[in-house]
């Protein structure tokens, strides 16, 4: 009884006889270790270029082209009788130029050019003509001003027309190129930008001023025949007048004067000579 007494003792105490208490844990220390530096080989890859695209005229940057000002540029249209290459009869002709620079080259194209600063619209006009044709007319005036959207495939360009009209014998003297050549002004197919419209109102513009004003005897010399007369009429009009008729209302009209001259040089009775005696382009009627 005793000794199990003295065990009992011993257990409730916590510590077992015999037994050593746990020791503390021990640290370990690992040894550093230096991994060996690994350089990669350099790998050149080869240059990729890829081919240019050619963009078309004007597309280079949109905004910078709607930001630009419009450029201004003078035409002009110059008409001119001459005799027909099939009939021999005057008809109506008007000189143009080949384009040799883009836009449009090789194309026909109205005479003309860039306004600078230097010129009025009138000058600058007067001086393209000359330029091209060597032509100084009489008459030149602002047909209209022509400046849609997309007439350029460019930059925008704004044209002030003007239009001219010279006699025969002036139109047999301009100038004549490779580049510079007179064409029937009824016949014309594409011209370069919108020309060919121009040429179509310029038409139309004179059609309606040969019904009321004089423009018509600036197609001819200051002194003509009433069948000259006659023969501008129908080259502008594009079609044939009675000829008694016209004579009529042609001897009838203000401002046409009968001269003592008579034309000479013709297989029949010389025709006598008349003078326009009227303010120029006046609104006076004319036949």
């Amino acid at each position: 009884m005793q000794q199990q007494s003295r065990l009992g003792s011993s257990v409730g105490s916590g510590t077992l006889a015999g037994i050593a208490p746990a020791a503390a844990p021990l640290e370990v220390q690992l040894p550093e270790v230096q991994l060996p530096e690994v350089q990669l080989p350099e790998v050149q890859l080869p240059e990729v270029r890829l081919p240019a695209v050619p963009l078309p005229v004007g597309a280079a940057n949109v905004s910078e082209r709607l930001a630009q000002a419009p450029a201004l540029a003078i035409s002009t249209v110059i008409f001119a009788l001459r005799p027909s290459e099939s009939s021999g009869r005057p008809t109506l002709w008007l000189p143009l130029v080949r384009r040799i620079r883009e836009p449009f080259i090789g194309q026909w194209a109205l005479p003309g050019g860039p306004l600078t600063q230097a010129d009025s619209l009138q000058d600058a006009a007067a001086r393209n003509l000359a330029d091209t044709t060597g032509l100084a007319p009489n008459y030149l005036e602002q047909l209209y001003a022509f400046g849609g959207l997309h007439r350029s495939p460019s930059q925008r360009v704004v044209s002030i027309v003007y239009w001219a009209m010279v006699q025969s014998t002036e139109a047999a003297m301009a100038r004549e190129s490779e580049n510079v050549k007179w064409f029937r002004a009824d016949e014309l197919t594409e011209l370069a930008f919108d020309h060919k419209q121009i040429v179509d109102y310029a038409l139309w513009r004179l059609r309606n001023k040969m019904t009321y004003g004089s423009i018509a005897y600036y197609l001819l010399g200051e002194k003509f025949t009433l069948a000259q007369v006659r023969e501008v009429y129908e080259a502008v009009l594009g079609r044939t007048v009675d000829p008694a008729n016209f004579r009529r209302q042609l001897k009838q009209a203000a401002h046409i004067e009968a001269t003592d001259e008579y034309l000479q040089g013709g297989k029949h009775r010389p025709p006598r000579l008349y003078r326009y005696t009227g303010d120029t382009f006046s609104d006076s009627p004319s036949p």
